[in-house]
């Protein structure tokens, strides 16, 4: 029985005219095929080949496991599996060891990693990447039964040739570099699997591998540890939008019927979320209008922990996470701009807008929060940026770096200009940081509300820019200028696959040797004022405790 697997490698012999290929699980009836083949791919093998009973207890275990790729109804290959629990036997075992003494009763079908036994290719094949599609099958079975990842033990067939010269460590480095080829290792590395040890007396007998081997690993990105609770992560996703038209409202519960109208009509179609837009409570400020503009949107904090209690209660009773857009909040005399989370599980959470526009500040004298985190929900890691926000892309790829998969934009533009300013935005960070972005506004005019005259928006959801989504990188988008309401499906798994997979891998290939991003924690531009005066020979001091929005007040003097 041959205890490796083999790679296939171009040849010189004409390939054979191919008019069917087919990839199928093995049968026991295929053995009189596949032994012909496998005695062509082992010619130069002086170890036991796979016998008929062989086949048939791999087949009687683990069925699916074992694959079989037909030429024109000929059998020229297979790839044979097992599951195995892997932390039985870790990266140090051998092929006997890890076969059960070639048994294969170490086969747990409740195990994590799908280890490879066996593949070969019959030798007047190979050049036709069949052997990549026995591996794409492996990778599909991997990801259908959630199992961690794909391991198994590679021969180093062309070692032997260099093994008067290099150490297996080097030889394996050469091939990475690719200034050596061997045909079973580049072929492993060019298919996604990377080295995790070398191997030592893997396989006693393989001459040409001067019986060493290289512990290859595929890690199945879409893979969930299985969970104690009974609501474990989802991977499809449903959004609502709502494209919220101003309009008057005479009283706070009239404002409440229409907000709950449209959480209602959303929840009714089994969605996760629900995003609303920036300051959609803004009518309510026409009470105030013999009041100066810094004034009423202060009277009209009055209503914002009466509109949050509201939302925790319809995020629990229409069973949806409710993202409430923003509202204005007096705290410790200053103004913000803020927003809640408020999950259907009755949990709740705060975000304030980071950077506020200059209209804000000298029209209401609006401060910028600093707090910025990835909030975990039932229905995957989301971030939330204010409007403004969105325009600096620090803040986004600090949150995906931090597992962000759903980035919620709730904003309010009043022209195109600026609405174009946020979409161009928003679409930029669903593709450098490949997650999605969704994005809500207010349309209509207040005209009786003083600074809230017209507003222009159109809601969307934006996605990477890759294969697996639209060719324009728009999931969906809203008629604009039009009150509505937006309903998108978002698969996560596709920016798992993506981030590992895709066409380009913004996030993976980042220079951190050329530059880096950091978040500041709290009073963090202290520490960094500190460094820099201790450079420059100066002694940093906190001269103030006085505490604004987190920071303390510092001061440099001089040694």
């Amino acid at each position: 029985m041959p205890r490796t697997k083999k790679a296939e490698h171009i040849n010189a012999v004409a390939i054979p005219e191919v008019k069917k290929v087919e990839i199928r699980r093995l049968e026991v009836d295929d053995y009189w095929g596949l032994s012909n083949s496998m005695k062509e791919a082992y010619k130069n093998w002086h170890g036991a080949l796979w016998s008929k009973d062989d086949i048939r207890r791999l087949i009687s275990l683990f069925p699916d496991g074992q694959i079989v790729v037909l030429v024109n109804n000929k059998v020229v290959g297979i790839a044979l599996s097992i599951i195995v629990n892997y932390d039985d036997f870790g990266d140090d075992h051998t092929y006997k060891e890890i076969t059960g003494n070639y048994t294969f009763n170490t086969h747990n079908p409740e195990g994590d990693v799908l280890y490879g036994i066996e593949v070969f290719i019959h030798p007047d094949y190979r050049g036709l990447r069949l052997a990549r599609r026995l591996y794409d099958a492996r990778k599909e079975l991997c990801e259908k039964l959630n199992l961690k990842s794909i391991v198994f033990g590679g021969r180093i067939p062309s070692y032997a040739t260099y093994s008067g010269t290099l150490n297996p460590r080097q030889y394996i480095e050469k091939v990475k570099i690719k200034e050596i080829y061997d045909p079973v290792l580049s072929f492993q590395l060019s298919n996604e699997f990377h080295v995790i040890k070398l191997l030592n007396n893997y396989m006693p007998g393989d001459e040409e591998s001067k019986e060493h081997a290289t512990l290859m690993e595929w890690n199945n990105v879409l893979y969930l540890q299985k969970s104690k609770y009974l609501n474990g992560r989802k991977s499809n996703v449903r959004i609502g939008l709502i494209q919220w038209q101003m309009r008057s409202f005479k009283t706070f519960d009239m404002l409440c019927e229409q907000i709950e109208f449209f959480i209602d009509s959303v929840a009714g179609y089994k969605s996760d979320f629900i995003l609303f837009p920036e300051l959609f409570n803004a009518p309510l400020m026409s009470e105030f209008n013999n009041q100066t503009q810094a004034e009423a949107i202060r009277s009209l904090t009055y209503y914002t922990e009466l509109l949050r209690d509201k939302f925790i209660n319809y995020a629990i009773t229409y069973n949806i996470n409710i993202i409430t857009g923003s509202m204005p909040l007096l705290r410790k005399g200053q103004l913000y701009n803020v927003g809640y989370l408020c999950r259907r599980d009755g949990s709740i959470e705060r975000y304030t807008k980071i950077h506020v526009t200059p209209n804000e500040v000298n029209a209401w004298g609006i401060v910028g929060g600093s707090k910025l985190k990835v909030y975990d929900t039932d229905a995957g890691k989301i971030g939330i940026l204010v409007c403004y926000d969105v325009e600096f892309p620090e803040l986004a790829r600090l949150l995906a770096l931090q597992g962000m998969e759903i980035l919620f934009v709730p904003f309010l533009t009043d022209t195109q200009n600026a609405f174009t300013r946020v979409k161009c935005c928003a679409q930029s960070r669903a593709i450098e940081n490949e997650c999605f972005v969704a994005i809500a506004g207010c349309v209509g005019n207040l005209p009786k509300v003083h600074n809230m005259d017209i507003q222009y928006a159109q809601s969307a959801v934006f996605t990477p820019a890759d294969f697996a989504f639209p060719t324009n990188a728009i999931k969906t988008e809203a008629t604009p200028n039009t009150e509505a309401v937006l309903i998108a499906d978002l698969e996560l798994d596709l920016l798992k696959k993506m981030r590992m997979h895709g066409s380009v891998h913004n996030l993976l290939d980042r220079r951190n040797d050329v530059y880096e991003l950091r978040q500041l924690k709290p009073n963090g531009r202290l520490d960094v004022l500190r460094e820099h005066a201790e450079k420059g020979g100066y002694v940093f001091s906190v001269i103030n405790p006085e505490i604004l929005n987190g920071d303390s007040i510092g001061g440099i003097k001089k040694q």
